[in-house]
This record gives structure tokens, sequence and C-alpha cells, in this order.
């Protein structure tokens, strides 16, 4: 994990910081912040900086708690779209769920691909056509994405999102490969904010 080695480096060191050697902006990496804090992986001190941590979640049983419980526990409904659907109808499902990225669904149902804010936003800069082009042409495409299993742990979830850097995750299932290459059904999401308030709710009466 990127950021735990860095503190480990540097420490203190600011979240500014932390965010200039990994080539982010601080509010691309504010969320895997207070996951490692909550975690106990790293520490913070007020206009200070970011400390390794004392392995909080050990002395915390609530946040142990959490971080033990099984994915399909927690997840939330996903959001979903059809590979044939335009850029135009992503941009509106976006602003409307007010969700970060799409997961992408193939006419069987199973997994496509994931596109993002990010995504829409290359496709869309100079190019006036782009309403209308179709998501299949822009998305990420599976396997190249991130999954987690319903009965992984939440703190396997944590790892994944940390460690490639997402901020939200399909929560799939194989679907019986009867034929052709092997597929996934999405079941459900788990979001960094979905964790983060679960932590949060955990550890509330300590603050």
């Amino acid at each position: 994990m990127d950021i735990i080695e860095l503190v480990q480096k540097r420490a203190p060191i600011t979240g500014e910081q932390i965010a200039e050697f990994l080539g982010l902006s601080r509010p691309t990496i504010r969320s895997d912040l207070v996951l490692l804090v909550m975690l106990g992986y790293i520490d913070a001190k007020p206009k200070v900086g970011y400390f390794i941590g004392n392995t909080v979640m050990k002395q915390n049983s609530e946040v142990t708690q959490i971080t033990q419980r099984l994915v399909h526990e927690v997840m939330g409904i996903p959001v979903v779209l059809r590979e044939t659907a335009t850029v135009s109808d992503a941009v509106v499902t976006l602003f409307l769920e007010n969700v970060g990225s799409l997961i992408v669904i193939d006419a069987s149902g199973a997994l496509a691909g994931i596109v993002s804010r990010k995504d829409l936003l290359k496709v869309t800069l100079g190019n006036a056509q782009a309403s209308s082009v179709m998501l299949n042409m822009v998305m990420t495409r599976y396997p190249n994405i991130v999954t987690v299993s319903p009965d992984d742990t939440v703190r396997e979830a944590i790892r994944k999102m940390i460690s490639h850097q997402v901020d939200a995750l399909p929560v799939v299932h194989p679907i019986d490969p009867s034929e052709g290459p092997p597929k996934v059904e999405v079941i459900g999401r788990i979001t960094k904010t979905t964790i983060t308030k679960l932590l949060f709710d955990a550890t509330a009466g300590d603050l």
C-alpha cells in the first residue's frame, strides 16, 4: 500500500504531501486516509500530519467486527446500464443516482464493464458527437475490473479498494459457464462511502 509505505518512511507527513508524492489530488486520497486511520494502520495529529498507527483495530472490537462482516451483509444495490446505452444515458444516470461510476452489463445480464466519470469526461471533451457513443466503446471491460465476492470480508474489500485505488467494487458471483468464456453476474455494489459510514457508526461513541 503506497500510502502506508510513504507514512512509514516520511512521518510526520501531511495529506497534501502524500497526495503530491503519489501524483494525486488531496480530495482523491481523502477517503483512503479516513479508512486507514479508522483501521489503525496510520494515525493523524492535527496540524502535524500522519504517523504509523498503533493497530487501533485490534483494540477496537466494534471496528474489528465491522471489517470481519461479509460483503453481502453490507452491500448496496448496483447502478447498471446495458452496454448499448449511450454516453448521454450514462451522464444522466450518474447525476440522478449520485454515483461515481456505473456498472455495464451485456444482453444476458452478465458484467461487461465499468464506466466512470473520468471515462465519460475523456470521451466528451472536444467531441460534439460523444453523447450518442455507446458505452461498450468507452468502458473498462471485464475481466480488467476489480471485483469482490459476496462471501469476502469487508476487510478484503477495503484492501482491494486501497490497493487498486478505486472507490467502488461490483459484488459478483459466477454464472454457470455452460458454454463460452466464464461470466459473472453483478448482485451488489460496495463503496468507500459505505465502509466509511459503517466504521464511523461503529466508533461514533468513542468520539
